[in-house]
């Protein structure tokens, strides 16, 4: 029986930094990204393409914020001294520019970060399509972009932000990005077509010059055991005019410093795995069976845009409900379309951490 691939929403955006404790401690206070699905130090021994052919050692923390959304996979090189990219990222640069942090209130967020003192790149500002918006950096340099959202699983906290919900990609050639995240990641509707300079944008990295950025949503909601807490997402493609940009990640390795790659949940790896191959994207990484991640299980693949930049795809197999008591959730023998019942992704967040 064939199946048609069957994607749950981002899992998580893979970020490297220099200290994976003291990066979950900042996500965790600023961004409510407070439970920690798994923790492991283990070998990256299977992204042998994209780490100069050799296996690295690294520490790596999945976060979630139990409002919902996508995670944070912190990233952290224990076998190497991670690598900043050789000049700041700037607008229209190849690759993953800023992460997407839905909030129920933008202006409260923005009060309530403006309080932590984090870097804030803009004020309270408005994006081409009219919606709110403001911009930061982390202590990493990594920019962030908080855009107000209606797809929430979990009650608002202090915070009032949830996780993560999409990405600002630079691109080379708008009409193939598109194509690609509409076709493979059904991201099929523009929300907004603009070009000119912006001034939502003014205070980012290039964010002077003249660009085209086209907002892409997904029309069909998304299906799958983890959709329901995932959530909904966007793609925001960016191309620069005037400007020569690089790759974000040129002569670096995955899991240096910054956004390494967008991870998606799904379900019928094979058929995925057909689908991208049909689409002129084939697999570049493919952990074949399950691989294990301490606690966790599932098997993963990577595929490249038309730029380069990297997205996984995850199939979850075994997940900690009750750590302490050895609680696990197999996912192998359930109906792939049904999302889990709420009270069970309740119990993920039984392992938050709090002040």
């Amino acid at each position: 029986m064939s199946h048609s691939p069957i994607i749950a929403g981002i899992q998580q955006i893979g970020i490297g930094v220099p200290d994976v404790h003291e990066a979950f401690n900042w996500y965790r206070i600023h961004f409510g990204m407070d439970v920690p699905i798994f923790e492991e130090a283990a070998e990256a021994n299977l992204m042998l393409p994209y780490t100069g052919g050799m296996p690295h050692k690294r520490h790596a923390i999945l976060a979630l914020n139990m409002r919902g959304g996508g995670g944070f996979e912190i990233w952290q090189y224990t076998s190497r001294t991670p690598q900043y990219p050789i000049a700041e990222p700037s607008l229209g640069d190849y690759g993953l520019f800023c992460a997407r942090i839905k909030t129920v209130d933008v202006a409260g967020s923005f009060e309530y970060l403006k309080s932590k003192n984090v870097r804030l790149l803009s004020g309270l500002t408005k994006d081409p399509g009219g919606h709110e918006t403001f911009y930061l950096k982390d202590p990493w340099n990594n920019i962030f972009q908080v855009v107000k959202s209606d797809s929430w699983f979990g009650n608002k906290g202090i915070r009032l932000t949830g996780g993560q919900a999409g990405c600002m990609i630079g691109v080379s050639d708008i009409e193939a990005s598109r194509k690609f995240y509409g076709d493979i990641l059904g991201y099929d509707t523009v929300v907004y077509d603009q070009e000119g300079i912006f001034e939502d944008i003014s205070g980012l990295p290039g964010g002077e010059r003249k660009v085209r950025r086209v907002l892409l949503r997904h029309s069909k909601p998304r299906a799958g055991a983890f959709s329901r807490l995932l959530g909904s997402s966007e793609i925001e493609l960016v191309k620069a005019y005037g400007y020569e940009p690089r790759k974000i990640f040129e002569n670096r390795y995955w899991g240096d410093l910054g956004f390494i790659h967008l991870c998606y949940d799904i379900t019928h790896q094979d058929a995925m795995k057909k689908r991208c191959a049909e689409k002129g994207h084939p697999y570049t990484v493919d952990s074949g069976t399950t691989f294990d991640m301490g606690e966790a299980a599932g098997r993963f693949s990577y595929i490249e845009d038309p730029d380069g930049t990297l997205i996984e795809f995850v199939e979850t197999k075994r997940i900690p409900l009750l750590k302490k008591i050895g609680w696990y959730l197999n996912l192998d023998k359930r109906d792939a379309t049904r999302p889990l019942p709420d009270w069970m992704l309740k119990t993920l967040g039984f392992s938050r951490v709090k002040d």
